[in-house]
């Protein structure tokens, strides 16, 4: 007999009409392990509800104004990135995409039984404790939908002289698509990770790309740009803050705003602490 499942689900709805989140909470309600921690109407409240309530599923409309529901999964660090059942009125081409790299989704009107069976498929991901797979692959997602191809890193870096990029002002070249994009060090805000995929969150935007941290972090001055946890690291003179958090952790606010966690085991990497 399979053990029931004990665990609250925390959930966050993302949506930018009133009505639909009202029908989501509503048919919510009858669901004893799941937990609404906060409701917002467009990305960017989005983003900074996930940072504040770190929700375990996320419901994100797709088509939402300002913010759309990919440029907010963008912005959201992988290792703040829940769980995601998307909610969205878009054609079967796009649905097809969904099905092979989300937990779920969900078509407006939602049904019930679609609901139910979201739900389970939830559960199920949960259970198996494949939260940093489901994450990789709605990077993998992002990726596919906004034209880039799935690069290694070694296709995706290209400078004529990699061993130039520790030079203090040298750019991080990286392909984009067709393009080559040339990031000055001081637009890079940080990276993060999920899976087989990282982020490169810069002033202008985001960059998906398959690849791994580390070989990421071999290419950059590990002073100017440590390590900061696992699957995350930053540009240590972006850093405009920092307090105090459980068990020797801190948070980190960067000078766009982002809070990013500090663990423990990598505090002696950052200028701060030595």
């Amino acid at each position: 007999m399979t053990k029931a499942r004990d665990k609250t689900i925390r959930v966050l709805i993302a949506d930018d009409e009133p009505l639909a989140r009202r029908g989501l909470e509503l048919r919510l309600a009858g669901e004893r392990d799941i937990r609404i921690v906060g409701q917002v109407g467009d990305g960017a409240a989005a983003i900074r509800a996930v940072s504040e309530h770190t929700p375990d599923l996320l419901f994100l409309d797709v088509q939402m104004p300002g913010l759309d529901g990919f440029a907010t999964l963008r912005a959201i660090p992988a290792q703040q990135m829940p769980l995601v059942v998307f909610v969205t009125a878009y054609d079967h081409y796009a649905i097809n995409a969904f099905e092979a790299n989300a937990v779920d989704y969900l078509l407006k009107p939602v049904d019930d039984s679609r609901l139910h069976q979201a739900l389970f498929r939830v559960r199920e991901a949960l259970d198996r404790r494949q939260a940093s797979e489901h994450r990789g692959k709605l990077l993998g997602l992002l990726g596919a939908l906004s034209g880039r191809p799935a690069l290694t890193l070694d296709e995706a870096l290209q400078a004529d002289d990699t061993s130039r990029l520790r030079a203090p002002d040298a750019p991080l070249a990286i392909r984009d698509g067709a393009r080559t994009v040339r990031i000055p060090p001081h637009s890079l805000r940080w990276v993060d990770a999920a899976g087989d995929y990282i982020c490169i969150h810069t002033d202008a935007e985001t960059y998906v790309l398959r690849a791994t941290l580390g070989q990421l972090e071999k290419r950059l001055d590990p002073a100017r740009f440590p390590r900061i946890h696992r699957s995350a690291l930053i540009n240590a003179e972006r850093v405009k803050s920092l307090r105090s958090h459980l068990n020797g952790e801190y948070f980190l606010t960067l000078d766009c705003g982002q809070e990013l966690k500090l663990s423990r085991s990598y505090r002696d990497r950052l200028a701060l602490f030595k």
